[in-house]
């Protein structure tokens, strides 16, 4: 547990007001919000995150926002790290997805928000460990919606799937719409409609997001931003903090040997 936690990426925000395009991550997303609010878009609907909630996004899940002055912590565990509890509570393997994305749960918050301050305090690993499984067990119990005992990203998305399987393979390539389109046995104009129809956006930002989430590794594990950057497919350091941008809806600013974003 210590090793996966120390390789997720977590988030403290003050007072955003960004506007955040849409992305995602093949990781959970969790995380609340302390004040302000997020208009945030998450499988086609809109939500308000507000002071007190909770938000939850499963792995692939689209989503993107607009914010005002929006202060939040997050962080984006793996889906070992929830299948592992799931396993430990219901005494069987598997992964489980949520179906609400913003949670008025008090109780919730609080958990989560002690988990932070633990972690973001750097105390005990065994007190942080204690109160991140005390949260993560309370979403688990309380809001999983549905399992799958072998969930493999964008498997309900066939070309998504074949898509992303391939760019992970050649994150550096300079992709062209001819190679996206053959790669999936389709023409251009009907690779680009049932794409975009599947996941909601273009193969261009899938890319874009994919060579992020990319260099954020890279960066997680030591290797520095501007040969990230390069390592990713990104002409240079400014090219991949322009588009982190539009993401995360601020410029990457990581702590010097940690996996916390300030």
């Amino acid at each position: 547990m210590k090793k996966l936690l120390l390789n997720t990426t977590f988030e403290s925000v003050r007072l955003s007001n960004d506007n955040f395009s849409k992305h995602f991550h093949d990781t959970y997303t969790i995380g609340i919000t302390y004040e302000g609010m997020l208009k945030t878009f998450n499988s086609n609907q809109t939500y308000d995150s507000y002071e007190f909630t909770s938000r939850v996004n499963n792995p692939g899940e689209v989503h993107g926002g607009v914010a005002t002055s929006w202060s939040h912590a997050n962080f984006y565990p793996s889906v070992e790290i929830l299948s592992s509890l799931y396993e430990d509570i219901y005494f069987e393997k598997k992964v489980p997805l949520f179906e609400k994305h913003i949670i008025n749960d008090k109780f919730l918050f609080f958990k989560l928000h002690k988990f932070f301050l633990s972690f973001y305090k750097n105390e005990d690993f065994l007190q942080t460990q204690t109160l991140l499984i005390d949260a993560l067990s309370y979403l688990i119990i309380n809001y999983t919606s549905q399992t799958k005992k072998d969930f493999h990203i964008f498997d309900n998305k066939k070309v998504v799937k074949r898509s992303y399987e391939f760019i992970q393979d050649c994150i550096d390539y300079e992709f062209d719409l001819d190679i996206l389109a053959s790669n999936a046995n389709m023409s251009k104009f009907h690779f680009l409609r049932v794409f975009k129809n599947e996941l909601g956006i273009t193969p261009h930002n899938f890319i874009i997001n994919e060579r992020v989430n990319k260099a954020i590794k890279l960066i997680k594990n030591g290797v520095s931003l501007s040969q990230a950057s390069m390592q990713a497919g990104f002409s240079d350091q400014s090219h991949f903090t322009r588009n982190f941008k539009k993401l995360y809806g601020y410029t990457p600013a990581f702590v010097k040997n940690s996996n916390i974003v300030l």
